[in-house]
């Protein structure tokens, strides 16, 4: 690879445009060798490219290279409780999580390259009920440390993300000051990007960047739930 070539190249996107449209396991096992040359290897390459730098700014976060229990999420998906049996995901996902992350729900940062839409996710999805009691009395203690963490991810390309309950959690006051930010059941500042942008060679010191433009965030959040960034 030239240092005028990103990481990915085109590939990515005409691999995923032809699964979405053969989602079937023939199909795929004959085109296994693309995916591995212009999917797999290539998120590798990123989840490498961005670990040093992310070590700059998190000891805590990870990005692991690795097949079985990486950043990069497995391409087969669970069928077991859906009524779409289509076996593969048409999208890819990698995830740079916490050291003691064991579950997608801890905080952490994703990246989504799909046919249909890119964008960058910071936080906490649909944590667990012990993590979601963290995050409500994190906010209820410290109401200003989480205004300017949260304010920060509504600017400049970026929005919170995620469905809120329609009444006040239990044991909260409907007249509680932060209340629609105690009823969130997702802690999670989003920002999309053109999908030429993963193409380009600096695609991976941007990651970095948004990154370090969410730490206030993850921040938060992490020491919420007693872990430290």
């Amino acid at each position: 690879m030239s240092n005028d070539e990103g990481i990915f190249g085109p590939e990515l996107y005409e691999f995923l445009e032809e699964l979405e449209a053969n989602n079937n396991r023939e199909w795929f096992d004959v085109n296994r060798e693309r995916y591995e040359e212009d999917v797999r290897e290539p998120a590798f390459d990123l989840v490498r490219a961005v670990r040093p730098m992310l070590e700059e700014i998190s000891l805590h976060m990870t990005a692991r290279d690795r097949k079985v229990g990486g950043s990069l999420m497995r391409v087969f998906r669970d069928t077991r409780f859906s009524a779409d049996k289509t076996p593969y995901k048409t999208n890819v996902g990698i995830q740079f999580r916490h050291v003691r992350a064991n579950d997608v729900h801890a905080p952490g940062y994703y990246v989504h390259l799909a046919v249909d839409s890119c964008f960058f996710g910071a936080g906490s999805w649909m944590p667990d009920r012990d993590a979601l009691a963290g995050y409500r009395a994190a906010i209820d203690d410290h109401p200003e440390v989480w205004t300017l963490a949260r304010d920060r991810c509504q600017t400049d390309g970026w929005r919170m993300e995620g469905d809120r309950l329609k009444r006040a959690p239990r044991d909260w006051s409907i007249d509680h000051p932060m209340i629609e930010d105690l009823k969130r059941k997702s802690f999670i500042a989003v920002r999309d990007f053109d999908h030429s942008e993963a193409l380009d060679p600096a695609f991976p010191s941007q990651i970095a960047d948004w990154c370090r433009e969410t730490r206030p965030l993850m921040a938060f959040l992490c020491g919420a739930v007693g872990l430290k960034f």
